[in-house]
């Protein structure tokens, strides 16, 4: 299991590792720049290849996310704030692809009112411009996909579904480097039920059919404080929420799931994920790996069937509707019969014929 954590960030980037190892984190995501602020940040080129070379000589985080600034809206009508939008989405892009990050996670926006079908085009047009004009990815390094987050679904947000997230990229004529991160608050807000095994395969099914696993990276692993379909991003630690333990268990322990990096952007105290909070998730994870692998994935399970297997090549006692109340002297059943007559079970059916004879 990949857990990780969103980090604070910071001028040299590096001690953001080293803030996801103290929590026992696997993973991490981190701001490029202020949240809510359009001012850049600035990094020097040694900057961005000292924290390429950290992450990936890393012995315990795997993957480094970036979260795009909250202020970006792609979708807006307002001619100068989609422009800074653009520009800042291409900025971050820039940083993410310098720091070599697995995904640079987005949320696009809202148009509103004007409606979905309306903002389509202009939306595409932005990530393709996002695209072409970033730095690009160092020499050797992979390049960084912008990874389009799903919406709670409140007012004229942009990718409450993911037929909305479908379009977006069709409309981008399936560029490769449009994924999707999945935030399982959000999820559970804008109505989708995946506590079940049941609803866990059918939202599979969706996304397969929709966006396409393969463009699913990571997910954002949170609790909610709002019902399934309040419509509202509200996120709570794990097992303190509508979703609770049992509700996330089905999800992230799905095969096709387990192994993605899980983005913990929980409260905790006050100031994001903690240890416990890491170690409440993996708990989960532990949970749901047991609804579909059940005793494989269990060690005391495992260590029961062994017994149970050792116990029965072991002799056993006659039954009381098989033992003779009074056992007489050519009754006794010794030890050495039992060993035998078990012996006697394993031989072939050939063999047992001849002795017979």
């Amino acid at each position: 299991m990949n857990v990780g954590a969103h980090v604070r960030g910071g001028g040299k980037l590096i001690p953001s590792l080293e803030a996801g190892v103290a929590i026992g984190a696997t993973s991490i995501q981190i701001f490029t720049q202020s949240p809510r602020m359009w001012k850049p940040s600035q990094y020097a080129p040694e900057i961005l290849a000292a924290y390429r070379e950290a992450q990936a000589a890393h012995p315990t985080i795997t993957d480094t996310f970036c979260h795009a600034t909250y202020l970006i809206n792609l979708a807006s009508a307002n001619l100068e704030l989609y422009e800074k939008s653009v520009e800042c989405l291409t900025h971050n892009l820039s940083v993410a692809r310098g720091m070599g990050s697995s995904g640079l996670v987005l949320h696009v926006g809202s148009h509103m009112g004007a409606g979905f079908d309306e903002v389509v085009r202009q939306i595409a047009d932005a990530f393709e411009r996002a695209l072409a004009g970033a730095e690009p990815a160092p020499k050797g390094v992979p390049d960084c996909p912008i990874l389009i987050e799903n919406a709670a679904g409140s007012g004229g947000t942009v990718g409450r579904s993911l037929e909305e997230i479908e379009f977006l990229i069709d409309a981008c004529n399936g560029d490769d480097r449009l994924g999707l991160c999945i935030d399982t608050q959000h999820l559970w807000a804008s109505g989708v039920d995946y506590s079940t095994v049941a609803g866990t395969e059918r939202l599979i099914k969706d996304i397969d059919k929709t966006v396409g696993m393969e463009r699913l990276r990571c997910f954002h692993f949170n609790d909610s404080k709002i019902e399934l379909g309040g419509n509202r991003d509200r996120h709570a630690n794990i097992g303190e929420g509508t979703i609770g333990v049992k509700g996330l268990a089905p999800l992230v322990g799905h095969p096709k799931i387990r192994n993605l990096p899980l983005i913990l952007e929980v409260p905790g105290s006050g100031e994001g994920p903690r240890a416990e909070d890491v170690v409440a998730a993996r708990k989960v994870v532990t949970a749901g790996l047991k609804l579909y692998d059940g005793a494989r994935k269990s060690p005391p399970a495992m260590k029961a069937a062994v017994a149970k297997k050792a116990a029965l090549t072991k002799p056993v006692p006659p039954t009381k509707k098989t033992a003779p109340k009074k056992a007489s002297p050519k009754k006794t059943t010794t030890k050495k019969k039992v060993a035998k007559k078990t012996t006697k079970k394993l031989v072939k059916k050939t063999t047992k014929k001849s002795t017979k004879k």
